[in-house]
């Protein structure tokens, strides 16, 4: 089977900007104490379900992945790009990462009691989001809990450079009805939907609505 074109851009992208990325965004969720709410909310959630492991897909350097396993998540950390992954596994060496696609996760069915994806959907093609969808629910327990995080918006905006670095990276901006919609296409039932407003008053600037769904797969699915 192919590759798609966005996952090897995306890859090379961030393989190539890894560590000076993550000097950058090492602060940011400090910033933010609602974003930390949120994800405090979803580790409660989890934990009352089922204490059984989570996935922080995206990871990136693995920055979220350490803030949930603080939270008392089994928790460990998927990225596509290896340079990533190597700077994760170097900054936090008892925590476990791993290098993988969201569109095939190298789990079984039903393996997790709960998959966070912060900002990482939001370089896949609107036409690949319900296969990406799919996967994450294949891979929840019934009564797992998904939470996503995304700029607000439409359109696509494509990034030539970052910190120096050359790359090739396009941001999709979505409304988080349609959103919403696509996740209870594929059987994630949208538990709760927050927005927050740009937040110009940090060293992490935004220029648009950030959105949070939290969604479950049923205690009862039975889908395929």
């Amino acid at each position: 089977m192919t590759e798609p074109d966005f996952l090897r851009s995306t890859r090379a992208s961030y393989d190539a900007m890894a560590v000076d990325y993550a000097q950058w965004i090492h602060g940011e969720l400090a910033t933010k104490p609602l974003d930390r709410a949120v994800l405090a909310g979803f580790a409660e959630l989890v934990r009352a379900a089922d204490p059984g492991p989570v996935a922080d897909v995206g990871c990136g350097p693995g920055r979220l992945t350490a803030h949930l396993h603080s939270l008392g998540l089994s928790v460990f950390g998927v990225d596509l790009s290896p340079q990533m992954i190597a700077v994760a596994r170097q900054t936090h060496p008892g925590l476990r990462f791993e290098v993988g696609s969201m569109m095939a996760l190298d789990l079984p069915d039903s393996a997790l009691a709960g998959i966070v994806a912060w900002y990482s959907t939001i370089h896949v093609p609107q036409e690949q989001l319900p296969e990406v969808f799919a996967e994450f629910h294949r891979v929840l327990a019934p009564g797992g809990h998904l939470l996503l995080a995304f700029q607000v918006g439409d359109g696509v905006s494509h990034w030539t450079e970052a910190a120096g670095h050359a790359i090739s990276l396009d941001f999709h901006r979505r409304k988080p009805g349609h959103v919403a919609d696509l996740l209870n296409q594929v059987g994630l039932v949208v538990c709760a939907q927050l927005l927050r407003e740009p937040d110009n008053h940090s060293d992490y600037p935004e220029d648009a609505q950030q959105a949070f769904l939290l969604a479950r797969k049923p205690a009862d699915d039975s889908r395929p």
